[in-house]
């Protein structure tokens, strides 16, 4: 069953809270107190004066009644008075904490302006100054040092088992391109549950973010005495694995249809963690499978704009990450789906970190690399096998770059490229902007405007010899939303990699690809008919693979009325 609309009251029983103006004072009237301090019910001066005198509000709040949108035109200039972007990330979160309709209104009145501020890559000042800026408890603390504590911190919610859609967890090890903030990453699950709210119209009364505080190897915080995480150092091993199983086990009991989102997991963790319960339930990790469905869409329209089918595609990445051998993954899929064997189509991908080209004498591997170690034998040892060396000798049609190191992707690299290849793919998408290989204008001159571009970062168009490049950005809030919707109307068993795939088509067939210069991708500020359309296209395509538990009879429509509204009830 899709989720309600938009109802306070509704939002309230959830919570155990009961309706709103049902809590009384020791003298027998209504506490309006109980509703101006709950961000879900509090509408502020958009309380008429009979809800006013019905919730026992009158005299709370002065005497004019003002509408929404009059309410989020004033937030709207509040926010514009901020100093930077800290600043209105902070106000944001403070609107957030008082009135989560005008604040989702607000949100999806400037998605585009405002999606950099409560997610990357502002958020990521906000996780290092949490613990300085704490304000108040948002989501589910879990202390790996309690692990008796985990049932009873969501039994606390007061949510019953069909109460709960979306639980997005971290650990917090590997934050964006900042790395490990401990306790801090609450902030970037609270943002991320944001922007599937803004996007995707996920309903933020049946969505929990979760922390999941295994402690923090960052010395900083461990030497800080306003840090409010556990004091000590990372735990790893059978402690770590145990703590997450109890915490798996404790959310498919008790809400056992909702999709769980890890995110910002360390690399020894993320892809285990979702290898060992992907096929169990209904589970997706964003840094791996987000990112790879959005690089897949990415490269599926520069194939149809340079006529290079996916299984012709030679592939070099440069950062063998999470992300980049997310990545890999997501584009041998494809080519096997063209007609490649899934040999033929590792052998295609290529792969190169720090210590150059994975090669199977390479120290260090991670399980996750090795099926993409080329053969020693294949490379000569009188041969660089660094980036240049591996693009100057392979002739790639696509080059990715996850490695947040600025600058990899040089002249001499992409020229190299482009001398082989009419219509280079060049994907820097590493961010922020200090961790980019290239910016798209660069690499448009030094290709002559040849090269097809799109980054991890939004730019602005560049003109270059009477032609305008509309630089499209990877960002994954163009799939996870709609692909978390889609699973959540179907109520998916699992996400498989058909729906990665219907996500990543969907996505793509939005780009208008008939002009010069146009963007391999959609624009970010039609998020919420973006979400839509893969929603549309993941839940069709769990129903095709029989792992749908709702019924789906009329797919458009029920993805419509799912999508909760920033309205007050």
């Amino acid at each position: 069953m899709a989720p309600p609309r938009n109802r306070a009251q509704d939002d309230h029983q959830r919570r155990g809270k009961g309706p709103p103006g049902k809590g009384h004072t020791g003298r027998g009237r209504p506490d309006g107190r109980a509703l101006l301090t709950d961000p879900l019910s509090n509408k502020g001066v958009a309380f008429t004066q009979e809800e006013r005198e019905r919730h026992g509000l009158v005299g709370m709040l002065p005497p004019a009644v003002l509408s929404l949108e009059l309410q989020a035109r004033r937030a709207w200039e509040q926010l514009q008075a901020q100093p930077d972007d800290l600043a209105k990330n902070v106000y944001l979160e403070q609107l957030h904490d008082r009135n989560e309709v005008l604040y989702f209104r607000l949100l999806c009145d400037h998605l585009t302006e405002l999606l950099p501020i409560v997610y990357d890559p502002t958020v990521g000042e906000a996780v290092k100054r949490y613990s300085h800026d704490y304000r108040r408890p948002r989501g589910v603390y879990l202390s790996i040092d309690r692990p008796q504590d985990i049932r009873p911190a969501f039994e606390a919610l007061g949510l019953g088992p069909d109460d709960v859609d979306l639980l997005v967890a971290t650990d917090a090890e590997q934050l964006l391109g900042i790395g490990d903030w401990g306790v801090g990453g609450m902030q970037l699950a609270v943002g991320k549950l944001a922007v599937y709210t803004a996007a995707a119209g996920i309903h933020p009364g049946r969505a929990i973010p979760v922390m999941l505080d295994v402690g923090t190897g960052n010395q900083a915080l461990l030497n800080d005495p306003l840090y409010v995480g556990n004091r000590h150092n990372r735990v790893r091993g059978e402690a770590y694995d145990s703590f997450v199983a109890a915490f798996v086990e404790a959310v498919g009991e008790l809400f056992p249809q909702a999709l769980l989102h890890w995110e910002d997991f360390g690399p020894g963790n993320g892809r285990r963690i979702l290898q060992q319960y992907g096929e169990k339930i209904c589970t997706f990790n964003d840094d791996m499978q987000g990112t790879g469905a959005i690089t897949l869409a990415c490269v599926m329209n520069a194939a149809r704009v340079t006529g290079t089918p996916m299984r012709d595609q030679r592939i070099v990445i440069l950062g063998a990450g999470t992300a980049g051998v997310g990545i890999a993954d997501q584009l041998r899929d494809a080519m096997v789906r063209d007609g490649l064997d899934r040999e033929e189509a590792t052998h295609r991908i290529w792969c190169v970190d720090r210590q150059g080209l994975l090669r199977q004498s390479t120290e260090g591997l991670r399980d996750y690399q090795q099926s993409y170690a080329r053969p020693d034998d294949e490379w000569p040892d009188d041969r660089p096998a660094d980036l240049a060396g591996v693009v100057e000798r392979v002739h790639p049609t696509v080059l990715v770059g996850t490695s947040t190191q600025h600058g990899a992707f040089t002249q001499d690299v992409v020229r190299s490229m482009a001398r082989h290849v009419d219509r280079p793919v060049v994907l820097p998408l590493s961010n922020p902007t200090e961790k980019i290989e290239a910016m798209p204008e660069d690499v448009l001159r030094w290709t002559g405007g040849k090269a097809l571009v799109a980054t991890g970062i939004p730019v602005p168009p560049v003109e270059l010899d009477g032609t305008t490049y509309v630089i499209g950005q990877a960002n994954n809030a163009l799939i996870y939303p709609g692909l978390g919707l889609g699973a959540v109307v179907a109520r998916a068993e699992r996400i498989t990699d058909g729906m990665l795939q219907a996500a990543a088509e969907a996505a793509a067939s939005l780009a208008d690809l008939s002009e010069p210069g146009a963007a391999l991708l959609p624009e970010v500020r039609n998020l919420r008919t973006s979400s839509a359309v893969v929603a549309t296209a993941v839940a069709r395509r769990a129903a095709e693979e029989g792992i749908a538990r709702a019924r789906l009879d009329d797919v458009i429509q029920q993805i419509q009325d799912a999508m909760w509204q920033p309205e007050y009830g």
